[in-house]
């Protein structure tokens, strides 16, 4: 038998909100009879931002649903989507633009889940240096990664009047920002400013999903046909999947999840692990908008719909596809995790 939780939030004396779970009483389901074996690819090392699949993973909360899931790590070699459309891996970890351009491009695959509400894509600068919004940054150098150039770099060209000659080339390295008062880089706001931090620096931070961009990330991809013959098990690893990020965001009992991560990737460690759950929570990653009344993981028309035009408008998809083809509400919006 297995006992499901609600999320419960408390605020923080520092600011920000903390989430807490909480047993519901009689919400027991008998245990699955035989384990189904899924892979899982994730899109980049091992690190905290992944910790709810490990979670699940080392909590048994997959078992418990009946599925041996085999978490296969991502990195710069590696393209999940590539592996998902060659049908070498089950599930992937993606983003919202990803599933547009299955649709955009007539592939037969689509998202399922998000786990991240808001997209953890940052600009950061020095505290104290004078750049104090997006606005200020107009007409600076900026340093912007080839990805996000065709991503998160139309909007902020197009709601802030940034201008192609102002990008500079990032290197994934905080050294030039380092050496730099004045400088802007890109960053996730789990990752970059720490390493700032690390180095001695005072990063100032500036989340662009706070400023209206509104990408789903680390979403859940798979394959119509799977979603069509196993429907039944698409929903059980879904279910687990959002368990395994509730329970893994209290930072209760995540010892062992931890051990797995930093197995895989021996660069994190427990400071940069519990940075990255800090800002989690007080950034509303996951937990915030529609997940906090529809469960961890959740979507919307109404948001899919927003991201969509948002992009057309930029230049970025072409009027008039049929975007909802990129989604499924089927297996979230369940309310799992809460009372």
């Amino acid at each position: 038998m297995r006992t499901r939780y609600r999320i419960e939030r408390r605020a923080l004396l520092t600011g920000g909100t903390a989430f807490t779970l909480a047993a519901v009483a009689g919400a027991r389901v008998p245990l699955a009879q035989t384990l189904d074996r899924v892979s899982f690819q994730t899109n980049w090392r091992a690190q905290a931002e992944h910790g709810g699949y490990y979670h699940a993973v080392a909590a048994g909360i997959y078992r418990r649903y009946g599925i041996e899931c085999e978490i296969r790590m991502g990195g710069p070699q590696q393209n999940p989507s590539q592996l998902l459309l060659a049908g070498r891996v089950d599930f992937i970890m993606s983003n919202g633009f990803q599933a547009l351009n299955y649709v955009r491009e007539g592939l037969p695959f689509l998202t399922i889940g998000a786990i991240m509400q808001k997209d953890p894509q940052i600009l950061m600068t020095h505290e104290g240096n004078g750049i104090n919004s997006f606005e200020d940054m107009r007409g600076r150098p900026i340093l912007i990664g080839a990805s996000g150039r065709v991503t998160y770099w139309p909007f902020l060209r197009r709601r802030f009047g940034f201008t192609d000659e102002q990008i500079r080339p990032y290197t994934f390295n905080v050294g030039p920002f380092l050496a730099d008062r004045m400088a802007i880089q890109q960053g996730f706001v789990s990752s970059e400013p720490f390493a700032a931090m690390q180095a001695g620096a005072r990063p100032k931070v500036f989340l662009i999903a706070d400023a209206g961009y509104n990408n789903y990330n680390t979403t859940i991809d798979v394959s119509r046909r799977m979603v069509t013959e196993r429907r039944d098990l698409v929903q059980r690893f879904v279910n687990a999947t959002m368990e395994g990020w509730t329970q893994y965001l209290t930072g209760r009992n995540i010892e062992a999840a931890n051990t797995l991560i930093k197995r895989d990737n021996p660069e994190m460690d427990d400071a940069k692990i519990a940075y990255a759950i800090q800002v989690m929570n007080s950034n509303g990653i996951v937990m915030s908008g529609d997940a906090l009344t529809l469960g961890c993981g959740a979507m919307t028309d109404a948001r899919w719909q927003s991201f969509y035009e948002g992009m057309r408008d930029v230049g970025l998809y072409p009027a008039g596809m049929d975007f909802r083809q990129a989604y499924s509400l089927d297996f979230v919006n369940k309310r799992v995790g809460l009372a």
